[in-house]
């Protein structure tokens, strides 16, 4: 069978120059003859259907005029989203192949497809709430968060704005990362990305901690927090040992995590800690700093 997808408010023309292009039928005189014949042609139904092989004309309108085309169902993918919880999510949800996800993922003929020249679709895939038909390949669904990443960075404002800043996309989705990486407070999102650029404009290393849970997720599956120990992995993704930006995006950041990047607070503050109620407590000091981190841990001991 043929997959064919019937987009809302599509002209009988339309689906049936669809029709030709997937090879489903030879000519579309005889199909728009018989959709005459049979006065249909305004009748056909949106939606995605499986084309058994050899279909007639007369089966094929009655499938596209009364039949039952495949269920969308609505799924939501979280921002900030590792391409592992990804795959688990639409194993989870759509039925999908995690390992042929994965794999798909870091394939570069297939990333090259989506006009990327990266060695992983992670980070470029934009999290949101979409509908997918059930049955769904992860080739499809790659290919449609990568396209909806691709239109937010057509966005005039978003071209301008990194023309601006001197940075690429692959930049500042990167920073966008960390930022979602940092916090789920949204509306701290361009604060924090004031911090990492201070700390960048300054020669000081990023030292942000997502960064290293993002090495010590390679190593290990369950990730609460970060050791001592990672910090002394030896690898560009460690901004606590090397300056700049990682390689790439460390996670799916979404729309917001990456306006924040492309936008972000101007302010002197160049430390943050977190303050016990999921938002964070911002220095402009070493000093002023200290004391909020001793703060803060000492509430931890007292909410044990």
């Amino acid at each position: 069978p043929i997959l064919l997808g019937v987009p809302k408010g599509s002209s009988f023309n339309s689906v049936v120059d669809s029709l030709l292009s997937k090879k489903i039928i030879p000519s579309k005189m005889q199909l728009k003859t018989a959709a005459f014949l049979f006065g249909v042609e305004k009748n056909i139904k949106a939606g995605r259907y499986e084309i058994p092989d050899g279909i007639n004309y007369v089966n094929l309108l009655k499938l596209l005029v009364d039949g039952v085309p495949q269920a969308q169902k609505l799924v939501t993918i979280q921002e900030g989203i590792w391409q592992t919880d990804l795959a688990e999510l639409l194993n989870d949800q759509l039925g999908i192949d995690v390992k042929k996800f994965l794999e798909l993922s870091s394939d570069k003929k297939f990333i090259n497809s989506l006009g990327l020249n990266v060695n992983s679709l992670e980070g470029y895939l934009l999290p949101e709430t979409y509908y997918f038909y059930e049955g769904s390949t992860a080739e499809e669904i790659l290919t449609k968060l990568s396209q909806e990443m691709d239109k937010l960075f057509a966005k005039p404002e978003v071209v301008e704005q990194m023309k601006n800043m001197k940075l690429s996309k692959d930049q500042i989705l990167t920073m966008a990362s960390i930022i979602d990486g940092e916090s789920n407070q949204v509306e701290e999102f361009k604060r924090i990305s004031g911090v990492y650029y201070n700390r960048i404009r300054d020669g000081w290393r990023l030292q942000a901690d997502p960064t290293v849970q993002y090495l010590a997720r390679q190593r290990r599956k369950i990730v609460n927090k970060v050791y001592y120990k990672d910090l002394e992995i030896d690898s560009k993704y460690n901004t606590y040992i090397y300056y700049g930006l990682p390689p790439s995006p460390i996670n799916n950041p979404g729309k917001e995590a990456i306006m924040a990047a492309l936008f972000p607070e101007q302010h002197n503050y160049f430390y943050f800690v977190a303050d016990g109620n999921g938002g964070h407590v911002f220095s402009k000091s070493g000093n002023e700093h200290n004391r909020q981190v001793a703060r803060y841990r000492n509430w931890r001991e007292n909410n044990k």
